[in-house]
């Protein structure tokens, strides 16, 4: 079913640039300056899967109404009484500013459903705004960057949410037809085992294999169907240290194995069994952990290792010493060219999938930092304690976390990662990759000038 979305916001938030991204062409003039549109313009836009119609609006500025910015604002506000949903997009760098509050009142007052975007969130800078635009009252906020096209998968999920009977899979059709495929990166040392793990999963010689290392190149991608569930799966090159990659086209080969990782949802790093967690082992573990991804580790030729008892066990305990950040990672006995263990492997690719997608209640967290706070409290620095206030989960894919505190920047490395793997135990996060980042809230009598005595 076809719907219609408008997009609203102050002057200069990014509403063109992110109108030109969804419909996947220059139609809208993009300019530094503010208050380039000024007449509504519709497109044919596509966001996944999804084909609806998107209207560019002029931005929100308080003005006459017979004046020309007054007549800008009636045509926004006609583009909203024809819409279905409302995009309402803020400047992530700006922070939700006094017009913004006053226009969030408007797209409210409208009844329909609104989502908030936090836009130009591309670095550091963009944090603190994306968590003040809770206070606009518009929900969850949704960080993208219209201009380098990052964030439009959470904005995909919250157009659904918005939208479910709109945006609801046509009758007749299941769902593993439509579903969206999880994307799946198979990487890891060459020779490992990838691709004839690949072709064992596929049940055909899809992808060339053999004795020799580096057969693959290009990131090959290929389709499973796994119990009813879609899989998208893709075959890397072999990553080796960085100093002896030295040919061109292997560099190449490399750089396309780190888009598979930075574009999937799941990474299976595949371990050889006969020389495991060698240094280039952990090498790769670490750069999935840093891009976020929710990860498996794959044992593989598991039946060249004699079966001695308690194998498994030893294993497990070596994974978490050698791989201390994503404590407890699912970790897989298997055969890529027997065949044994894969539904296993499956399942857990599935399971850590959802671990990446959790979401914890705000009040959930408040309880336990109280507990935790209790129990060992942060240590004073230069004599000064440390007062840990408020704890919220603002995303997930991995899940992230904001604490505000006084003095962030004192917080010990070692506490921090007490306070990380506290979430990770209690609420059940095995090996996925958490974010904590420390705010400091502001000081309201900061720039109050001191009496004289």
């Amino acid at each position: 079913m076809s719907f219609t979305v408008a997009i609203v916001g102050r002057p200069n938030v990014g509403k063109s640039t992110l109108f030109n991204r969804l419909v996947g062409k220059r139609l809208a003039l993009v300019d530094d300056l503010p208050g380039v549109t000024r007449d509504r313009r519709e497109g044919a836009a596509r966001l996944g899967d999804l084909a609806f119609t998107v209207i560019d609006t002029a931005g929100l500025e308080e003005a006459a109404p017979d004046s020309l910015t007054g007549r800008m604002q009636a045509q926004t506000g006609a583009a909203i009484a024809a819409a279905d949903a409302v995009f309402f997009l803020i400047d992530a760098r700006a922070g939700p500013t006094p017009i913004d509050r006053s226009f969030a009142d408007l797209v409210r007052r409208s009844g329909k459903p609104a989502i908030l975007i936090a836009n130009k969130s591309e670095g550091r800078a963009a944090a603190a705004g994306v968590l003040e635009a809770y206070a606009l009252g518009l929900g969850e906020p949704v960080a993208i960057s219209a201009e380098h096209g990052e964030g439009l998968a959470d904005l995909y999920e919250a157009l659904r949410q918005a939208l479910p009977d709109q945006t609801a899979s046509p009758a007749g059709a299941t769902g593993s037809e439509l579903a969206r495929p999880l994307h799946v990166a198979v990487v890891g040392r060459p020779n490992s085992g990838k691709s004839t793990l690949v072709n064992r999963l596929i049940g055909e010689e899809r992808l060339l294999t053999g004795p020799e290392a580096g057969i693959t190149r290009d990131a090959i991608a290929v389709d499973l169907d796994w119990r009813g569930r879609r899989f998208r799966i893709h075959d890397t090159a072999g990553l080796r240290r960085r100093a002896r990659v030295e040919a061109k086209l292997e560099k190449l080969s490399v750089a396309d194995a780190l888009n598979a990782v930075r574009f999937a949802e799941v990474v299976i790093v595949l371990i050889d069994a006969k020389a495991p967690f060698e240094e280039q082992d952990l090498r790769i573990v670490d750069l999935v952990e840093r891009e976020g991804r929710a990860l498996v580790i794959g044992m593989n030729k598991w039946d060249l290792i004699e079966g001695r008892p308690g194998a498994i066990a030893r294993l497990r305990a070596e994974t978490d010493h050698w791989l201390p950040q994503v404590k407890g990672v699912p970790i897989v006995a298997l055969s890529g060219l027997t065949g044994a263990g894969l539904d296993r492997l499956m399942a857990a690719v599935v399971e850590a999938h959802a671990v990446w997608n959790k979401r914890i209640p705000t009040n959930a967290l408040n309880r336990w930092l109280a507990e935790v706070t209790a129990a060992h409290p942060p240590p004073a620095v230069s004599g000064r304690r440390i007062r840990l206030d408020y704890l919220t989960q603002p995303k997930s894919r991995p899940p992230s976390f904001v604490l505000f505190c006084s003095r962030a920047d004192a917080v010990p490395d070692a506490y921090r990662r007490y306070l990380v793997n506290g979430l990770r135990e209690v609420f059940d996060l095995p090996g996925t990759p958490i974010r904590l980042t420390l705010r400091e809230k502001k000081n309201p009598y900061a720039k109050r000038k001191r009496r004289s005595a």
